[in-house]
């Protein structure tokens, strides 16, 4: 049997659409980057928005009376470089290569029930963890993670994307991480974390449906 994902009241914050964040790439973050290390800030100037580019851009944010989120937006790109920021060019395939591959690494962890780390997960609160990993802060109940992002059929599924079903009551209770053909990753309470088939018996007569988030 499974048993319900935590149901729990949190904010819900992502990226704006016109804000650099962990996973974009290209020659605009490195000029963040290196106006980053001018001041003395922990960052390499390579062109790849990751953690270690959050951080300084948090701390950066603290210093300067911004909110420290770790995304580049309007405000911060002008206190930063003192102009205006160019249009976004988001790496998203980057962003859901790290998600999938985060996700691997907790495979064996066990549930349980209310766990956000990896001592224990439950589905969502190990969803939430994964992609907190890539710079995007989901929320925390499954049934909130349904109304993040974009709807998806199941054909258009991509590794990255949330799959979620319908498992102790009515509506989304249970959410994974699709890592492509037909494969899905999810912290269940009979095995914990694990690889499932979107299309087993049991899990293909509760799926209800899927969102990209990236």
């Amino acid at each position: 049997m499974f048993l319900l994902c935590l149901v729990c009241v949190c904010s819900f914050s992502v990226a704006s659409a016109s804000a650099f964040r962990v996973g974009d790439q290209g020659t605009e973050i490195a000029e963040i980057q290196g106006e980053l290390a001018s001041l003395g800030y922990d960052v390499t100037a390579d062109g790849d928005f990751g953690p270690a580019t959050a951080e300084a851009v948090k701390a950066f944010q603290a210093e300067n009376g911004l909110e420290p989120d770790g995304f580049v937006g309007e405000t911060t790109y002008s206190a930063l470089l003192g102009k205006a920021m160019p249009e976004v060019s988001r790496g998203s395939n980057y962003i859901s290569r790290r998600v999938v591959q985060t996700s691997m690494q907790y495979i064996g962890v066990p549930y349980v029930f209310g766990g956000t780390s990896p001592s224990g997960f439950d589905c969502s609160g190990y969803v939430r963890y994964v992609f907190a990993s890539a710079g995007i802060y989901l929320p925390r109940m499954a049934d909130e993670q349904y109304e993040v992002g974009t709807p998806i059929s199941t054909e258009e599924l991509v590794p990255g994307d949330l799959v979620f079903f319908s498992t102790y009551e009515y509506g989304p209770s249970h959410v994974g991480i699709y890592l492509g053909e037909g494969s899905f990753i999810n912290a269940s309470s009979s095995r914990g974390v694990s690889i499932d088939s979107l299309y087993s018996s049991y899990w293909g007569s509760c799926y209800i449906g899927a969102r990209r988030v990236m």
